[in-house]
């Protein structure tokens, strides 16, 4: 219960202080790894690239769908994330705990 507090605590930190874009990185392995499984030869490369298309995908619907202006890229990758996070809550809560 201790190491789950103090990494649940680093990861906060680290969202705090690199924004919600950092956030990317924490929801890319977790849909790469339901799509390709816990083979890391495939996992580490794909993750990259998975979170490369997520930014990619939100700073193009954030520019767009206001378009005069344009939507804050954080609220973007927060609508991916979260709801994301909450499935994978949700579904694996008997896993842990």
């Amino acid at each position: 219960i201790a190491c789950m507090f103090f990494s649940s605590l680093i990861a906060a930190t680290i969202i705090s202080f690199t924004g919600v874009i950092g956030f990317i990185g924490l929801v890319a392995p977790h849909i790469t790894r339901l799509i390709v499984g816990n083979d890391y030869r495939y996992l580490m490369p794909l993750s990259g690239l998975t979170g490369a298309i997520l930014l990619l995908t939100a700073d193009t619907f954030a520019r767009t769908v206001f378009q005069p202006s344009e939507l804050p890229l954080s609220i973007m990758t927060s609508f991916i994330g979260i709801p994301f996070f909450v499935y994978i809550l949700i579904t694996r809560k008997r896993n842990y705990f």
